[in-house]
Parts: C-alpha cells; structure tokens; sequence
C-alpha cells in the first residue's frame, strides 16, 4: 500500500510541476504571441480595404499645381 501512494504523491507533484512550468512559459510568450497576432491583423485589414477602394483613392486625390505664386491673383 505504501508503494501505492509513493507512486500516486510522484505523479502528482510531476503534474504540479508540469503545470507550473506550462503556465509559465505560456505567460512569458504572450507579448510576443499578441504582437504576431496583431502583425497578422493589421496585414490582413490593410489588403481588405486596398482591394476594396483602389479606385476611389485615385480620383479623391487633387491633381498637382501647375504655377505657384501668390494664393489669391491680383485683379490689376
């Protein structure tokens, strides 16, 4: 019956262990798993809204003047 419970106390201090040892690895990783996962997003919003509006950019954008000079023309 000891053997028993020697063998039981062994597999549950390793579960503990184990455990501890998952959770901690898994806390460490979070930042960077955030930061991938945010990376993946952002990619994927920017390629969704540029196949969506590729069109419209162009003809929202004023065209380049063509003389400079002063802003309001002289009427003389």
């Amino acid at each position: 019956m000891q053997k028993l419970f020697n063998v039981m106390s062994v597999a549950a201090f390793t579960m503990s262990a184990g455990m501890v040892i998952g959770t901690v690895m898994l806390y460490s990783r979070i930042p960077s798993m955030t930061k991938h996962y945010m990376s993946e997003l952002r990619l994927e919003l920017t390629k969704m809204v540029t196949d969506m509006v590729p069109g419209q950019i162009d003809e929202v954008m004023p065209e380049l003047p063509t003389e400079t000079g002063l802003p309001i023309k002289s009427p003389f």
